[in-house]
């Protein structure tokens, strides 16, 4: 049930406060979070067999919700970039671990705001497909099972197939007579999993955060300010704010006023703590706001939580099988899969210290159909502008992702593998490269020569969450040292990091002159005065 004992020690820590603050005591009626008790409604007084018959229900109240889920990228899974009039979406965008949802939807769908999309020809105008269930559970027994295109599961199941592992059938009109707001629980069940497992994909989002202490996130602490995703990513008509496509890297307004039609992105660390967040007598951190980022600081490390996070994934070694011609798994000493026939080979990390560089927001990616050369240097899934001296631009925490996957050598493209599914063109069916990427890449309108190569990639990912206590953020030396945390960052003076020796030396000089100085004339006036007596 609990997937460390950290999470349980956090679960009984939460327990025993509800005791003591005798929440669980039969006098005691806890108030209701909304407004309006669910199981009253004559439209849920029924037993339903599918998700989309319970949103209709919804739907017969909530008449504008569909509609406006319609109208944002939880839905549409694509993004019109300004800056740059990138479109991305579902058929061009990759990335380096599970590569592309194309060919692979109903596996990766698990994770889509609706029912059914397990192809191209998914109807995104149905209202009733929309899965109001999987942003509002309150039971936590709502789970959407993988290959079936967003659909939970509606009678029990053996899964894996041929493992004896039932998944039970969840209860439909239970879950719907007890909706509510979202909470870590219900955005977690698929952002703390992204990437095929928990914490693989961001670093800083994984179940540890379903219920975490103060000192892995000050603000979603359990037992203290206790925020949920939608208390920073404020949504309006279901459009949840922040993005990974375009990140506010700098946030020049400083604190918001909520419901403010004009103001820009409410889920920067500024909108809440100003432009100037350091007390008084810690100014100079002030000033360090004009190069650094908050989270720099105030994230020293990522997979904090006891969840490890994945740092590299190497498709071109799977396939390996056991001497038994099973597919061969390999764990470490921790219990983590390091290496899967049907995937390849892992490297995962806990207690991660980010890598950094210069961000101004603006993010450029690599699509289908476009040319990539093999070289010594990785290629980019997506790169982060910035520079010193653009004045837009902020020292960020970043997670890079590195892969090494399916290129074609000839028409210089990446390539899109069908991995999932129960189909024998599914790579972990029949583990052929070539016949797994001819599905993969038809109808995308990208050539396949049939040559089929490996190319490393880097992708990177912004580090934002798990925010620690201001009493372990990064101190003074953390970064002003010989192999300080910023050691690789260009464009900047920071002194005692024995990349400047000759300023070093002049300032030492300076100040050493300084000192002189004053001690002599110190001293001029000492004897001057005695004369005068």
């Amino acid at each position: 049930m609990f997937r460390n004992y950290r999470t349980l020690h956090r679960v009984l820590l939460l327990l025993f406060s509800w005791i003591l603050l005798g929440t669980l005591s039969p006098a005691y009626a806890a108030p209701q979070k909304t407004t309006a008790d669910h199981s009253k409604f004559k439209e849920l007084q029924k037993d339903f067999s599918s998700g989309p018959e319970v949103t209709k229900a919804c739907l017969s109240c909530h008449t504008e919700a569909a509609k406006q889920i319609h109208n944002t990228k939880h839905w549409s899974w694509e993004f019109l970039n300004p800056d740059n009039q990138q479109k991305l979406g579902k058929k061009n965008v990759l990335n380096n671990f599970c590569i592309a949802p194309r060919t692979n939807y109903a596996f990766c769908t698990t994770c889509h705001v609706g029912y059914g999309w397990k192809d191209d020809n998914f109807d995104f105008t149905s209202e009733v497909n929309v899965d109001c269930l999987v942003c509002h559970d309150t039971t936590g027994t709502y789970n959407k099972i993988p290959g079936l295109a967003g659909h939970p599961a509606y009678k029990d199941m053996e899964r894996p197939p041929g493992s004896g592992k039932i998944t039970k059938a969840v209860n439909l009109k239970n879950v719907a007579q007890n909706i509510g707001k979202t909470s870590r629980d219900t955005c977690g069940s698929c952002h703390f999993y992204g990437g095929g497992g928990d914490g693989v994909k961001h670093g800083d989002m994984d179940s540890s955060l379903a219920v975490p202490e103060r000192e892995l996130d000050v603000h979603m602490d359990a037992l203290g300010a206790d925020f949920t995703c939608a208390t920073c990513h404020a949504a309006s008509s279901h459009d949840v704010a922040g993005s990974r496509y375009t990140p506010t890297a700098v946030d020049r307004e400083g604190a918001h006023i909520r419901g403010k039609q004009d103001e820009s992105n409410p889920s920067t660390c500024r909108s809440c703590h100003g432009v100037k967040p350091h007390s008084a007598d810690m100014d100079r951190l002030n000033g360090h706001s004009r190069k650094v980022a908050c989270q720099t600081c105030h994230i020293p490390k990522i997979a904090r939580g006891g969840v490890a996070t994945k740092m590299s994934w190497d498709w071109s070694t799977a396939g390996k099988m056991t001497p038994e011609g099973k597919p061969l798994i390999i764990k470490d000493d921790h219990g983590h899969v390091v290496y899967h026939a049907n995937k390849g080979d892992f490297v995962v990390g806990e207690n991660i210290i980010p890598e950094y560089e210069w961000f101004n927001g603006k993010v450029k990616y690599t699509l289908l159909g476009d040319e990539v050369s093999k070289g010594d240097d990785p290629t980019q899934i997506n790169h982060f502008d910035g520079s010193p001296d653009d004045g837009a631009s902020r020292i960020w925490p970043v997670k890079v992702f590195r892969g090494n996957q399916p290129y074609d050598p000839v028409n210089k493209t990446l390539l899109i593998p069908h991995t999932a599914g129960n189909d024998d063109t599914a790579y972990w069916k029949n583990y052929d490269w070539k016949k797994a990427i001819t599905t993969g890449m038809a109808d995308t309108g990208v050539s396949f020569s049939g040559e089929v190569d490996f190319i490393k990639t880097e992708m990177r990912w912004p580090i934002t969450h798990m925010v620690a206590p201001k009493e372990t953020a990064l101190g003074c030396t953390d970064c002003h040292s010989e192999n300080g945390r910023l050691a690789n960052i260009d464009g900047i003076y920071m002194p005692a990091t024995g990349k400047t020796a000759l300023i070093d030396k002049l300032g030492f000089i300076i100040a050493l002159l300084s000192l002189i100085g004053v001690l002599v004339h110190g001293a001029i006036r000492i004897i001057a005065n005695r004369k005068g007596a």
